[in-house]
This record gives C-alpha cells, sequence and structure tokens, in this order.
C-alpha cells in the first residue's frame, strides 16, 4: 500500500513515516502543497491513501483533497489541528473520507487508515438483477456506476456504498444508526453523526432534481430515511 503523506511540521513528518514505515506501508512524504501536485499528477494511479495537513505554507489540504477527487476516488484522511465542527463538516463536504485531530495517537491514526482502506476494499455483492431503477435514477451494480436520465452521476465510494443501501431496501425507513453501521462499520466509534448529514446532502445534490425538496431520499420526520413509497 502506497501512503501520500502532506505535513508540513517536518518532525511530524519523520515521526509518522517511520511509524507507518514500520506497519509496512510504502510511503511519499511532502511539505508543501506545490509538491504535493507534482507527485499526485505524476503518481496519483499508484497511491492507495493521502494524507493531509489542513493548514500548509502554499495552500490547504482542503485544495489538495478537491484536485484530488476530480481525478481519482482515492482515500482522504485530514490531519487537523482544529477540532470545530465548521472544519470538520467542510472537510467532508470536500470528499474527504475522515479526519483526526492532533494531537492523536498512532494507533489511532492507523486505525482510520485501516478502517478507511476496508471500507473501499468492499465491493457490492450482486442481488437477483444486476440494474436497479428508482424514478430516472438507474444503478449498474455490474459497472458500480450510477446514471441520472442516461447521463453518469459520479459518487465516491461511500456515496455509492449508502446509495446502494438505500436501493435495496426500497420502501423501508432507515434510522441514522442502522445506516451508520453500514457505512462506517467497525469505525463507528470514531465517526460524528453529522458525516451521515453530510453524505445525505451529497447525494441529494448530486441525484435529486431539486435537493431542497428531495423526492428520491426521503426524510421521515422522527425516524430515519426513505428511498421510494
Amino acid at each position: 500500500m502506497k501512503l501520500l503523506m502532506v505535513e508540513d511540521d517536518k518532525t511530524i513528518a519523520t515521526g509518522l513515516e517511520y511509524s507507518l514505515q514500520n506497519e509496512g506501508y510504502e510511503t511519499i512524504v511532502c511539505h508543501d502543497a506545490e509538491s504535493a501536485r507534482n507527485v499526485l499528477t505524476e503518481q496519483l494511479h499508484k497511491i492507495d491513501l493521502c494524507l493531509f495537513d489542513l493548514s500548509l505554507p502554499d495552500g490547504s489540504g482542503y485544495d489538495l483533497c478537491e484536485f484530488v477527487k476530480k481525478r481519482r476516488d482515492v482515500p482522504v484522511i485530514f490531519l487537523t489541528a482544529f477540532d470545530d465542527e465548521v472544519n470538520v463538516v467542510m472537510g467532508l463536504d470536500m470528499g474527504a473520507d475522515d479526519y483526526i485531530t492532533k494531537p492523536f495517537r498512532i494507533r489511532e491514526l492507523l486505525s482510520r487508515i485501516k478502517s478507511v482502506l476496508r471500507r473501499y476494499s468492499k465491493q457490492p455483492q450482486p442481488q437477483s438483477t444486476n440494474i436497479i431503477t428508482i424514478e430516472d435514477i438507474r444503478i449498474n451494480m455490474l459497472e458500480g456506476k450510477v446514471y441520472k436520465k442516461g447521463e453518469e452521476v459520479l459518487l465516491t465510494a461511500l456515496e455509492y456504498r449508502l446509495f446502494l443501501i438505500f436501493a435495496n431496501h426500497v420502501g423501508q425507513v432507515l434510522t441514522r444508526n442502522q445506516l451508520l453501521e453500514r457505512i462506517w462499520d467497525v469505525a463507528g466509534d470514531f465517526v460524528n453523526d453529522n458525516t451521515l448529514t453530510v453524505y445525505i446532502k451529497r447525494l441529494r445534490e448530486k441525484l435529486e432534481d431539486n435537493a431542497q425538496s428531495p423526492k428520491i431520499i426521503k426524510t421521515v420526520r422522527g425516524l430515519g430515511y426513505k428511498v421510494g413509497d
């Protein structure tokens, strides 16, 4: 597994690199956004996960996350000194898969990395049919792709996984806890409940004609969410 770590504090970077390599990971370390973009441009197809510090001397982890997600669905974990909800939700809203607040213990970071990689490695199991249609949305499970009115909708791995959960339970109300258990698996202890709200919001923006008045992913007040009648 090859990891790209972007951390401007060289002391922290050296310590993390040593620990990651001891766990068997191959690492590429950058200390600024410019060098990270150069690596991503040349080697993104070889990188399995990115660790981005939010605050960099010539940019931010947000910018790098956007740069990555526009090109390939590679998992991103933010390393941040900011522990407020606004920064966390902003990062998740840009496509990040998790975050960890400094200072942190290396074992916790390793656990987050393994959990995110595990989620990305899981493939949805084929059902009796390989095509699921909901309103004007079509899911091709053999391709792992979603189409709206014939046009492909680009979803991240977690967005696809969440929508597939809904698609396999059409007409059934799913509680927030049920959804979080299915999305986050054993990583549930580390995830803020706001994460689910962010992913529901992103799915609605991509799939609904009007995200403010959703007709596909409906909110069932006091209970959870439901797709279909």
